[in-house]
């Protein structure tokens, strides 16, 4: 998926018009609700995501939850940060129960994480 294309899912599926959020290149979104005016918003994602990304076995950071996307397609894979969310497609996976698209989201999490690489930052702050 090209990121722009990344950039249009996540214009659909994030509602409130006021909301800010990073991209990253695997799929994973960073949302604020309200940064504040002066907040780097790809700089503070990535503060959040190098700390909330990375998966840890045996612990929260291993946790996951999974929403299918209504309307679809996809689903959006939570984790222990209420503003950190990933998108999976639905050729991501062959198997779409909740186990293997968790799973896979959370890989995708991790990559991220680890590679902190933003490919979109949507500024909906007011000017």
């Amino acid at each position: 998926m090209s990121h722009e294309d990344l950039a249009d899912v996540w214009r659909r599926i994030i509602v409130g018009d006021g909301k800010s959020w990073v991209v990253y290149r695997h799929g994973t979104c960073v949302v604020f609700p309200d940064p504040g005016p002066d907040t780097d918003l790809a700089a503070r994602a990535t503060d959040i995501l190098r700390e909330y990304g990375p998966v840890h076995a045996g612990g929260p950071a291993g946790d996951f939850g999974t929403i299918t996307l209504d309307p679809g397609p996809g689903w959006v894979v939570y984790g222990h940060h209420n503003d950190v969310l990933t998108y999976v497609g639905p050729g991501e996976v062959e198997d779409p129960s909740d186990l293997r698209v968790g799973l896979y989201g959370r890989s995708k999490r991790n990559r991220d994480g680890h590679e902190l690489e933003v490919v979109h930052v949507e500024d909906r702050r007011a000017r």
